[in-house]
């Protein structure tokens, strides 16, 4: 029905066709009746039918390009992974300071049901969003080059522009109080207007079953935000959405500590890593 109301919506904005009383009655009528049919009860029925029909659309268009369910299943996981992580993100109350360095950076915390403990970092950047999206999707692979917490990330597959899957191998804690665990996720990059998001969650993959001798962790759902600040479009406002399960007999206090602190690293590694290349360029272009 919804198709046929659009064409028929789509027929009135012909000039002559704009005076044709009946044509326009029916325009209104049939739009009329659509949204009351859409929205239902509630805003609610509104929303999952608008999703139902994305959700349709895409599946639609994978296997028009000829992706395999497999490959269609990986595209969902992501995109389940993002909802759930804005979800969370959207939700103000409830949030537990665990960290405020001396230059603003934040990390807060959350019990959440059903997921258990989630960590959100929250920083102010010196850089565009878009080179950050370019350092962090673009250049994914190279994460291990800056961010010593990270020894390995290697993309296992790519599926449509905005899906991947990928293994991560984390070096192990100073003092080996947390040894290296790894972790194969998938990941869902989008660019929607000025922001960027970078979401993921655990998942299997044939190409990395679990190693022996290494501890398989799990996480998601996951996300980085990136916006530009109100202020100076050439910063970036970054959250960084944070849930693992790490696997072991670790005590939960150390776990706390050590998944906080590694965030607050983090920003100051990616810092450095986005200075770095700032110097490079300019060195270049000399």
């Amino acid at each position: 029905m919804l198709p046929a109301t659009f064409k028929l919506c789509a027929g009135i904005s012909y000039r002559h066709m704009r005076n044709m009383t009946g044509l326009r009655k029916n325009a209104m009528v049939a739009i009329h009746h659509e949204l009351n049919r859409l929205a239902g009860p509630g805003p609610s029925n509104w929303i999952s039918q608008v999703r139902r029909r994305s959700s349709l659309l895409k599946t639609a268009y994978f296997k028009k390009e000829g992706y395999s369910e497999e490959e269609m299943s990986y595209v969902k996981q992501g995109e389940n992974a993002l909802q759930k992580a804005i979800s969370i993100l959207s939700e103000q109350d409830g949030w537990t300071t665990e960290i405020v360095a001396a230059n603003g950076d934040k990390v807060l915390s959350k019990m959440l049901p059903d997921i258990g403990k989630v960590f959100k970092l929250e920083v102010m950047l010196e850089q565009h969003p878009d080179n950050l999206y370019q350092e962090l999707v673009g250049n994914m692979e190279q994460m291990g080059e800056w961010n010593p917490n990270v020894k390995q990330v290697k993309i296992l597959q790519k599926i449509g522009p905005e899906t991947m899957v990928t293994h991560e191998v984390s070096a192990e804690t100073p003092g080996n109080v947390v040894g290296p665990r790894d972790f194969v996720s998938v990941r869902c990059a989008k660019r929607r207007g000025s922001s960027c998001f970078l979401a993921g969650m655990s998942t299997q993959h044939p190409k990395m079953p679990e190693q022996r001798g290494v501890v398989r962790a799990e996480n998601g759902p996951t996300c980085i935000v990136m916006k530009p600040c109100a202020e100076d479009p050439n910063k970036t406002k970054f959250t960084w959405l944070l849930n693992i399960d790490l696997k072991g007999w670790i005590p939960k206090t150390i776990i706390n500590k050590v998944l906080s602190q590694t965030q607050v690293d983090f920003a100051n590694h990616l810092r450095q890593r986005m200075a770095n290349n700032v110097s490079m360029e300019m060195a270049h272009a000399c």
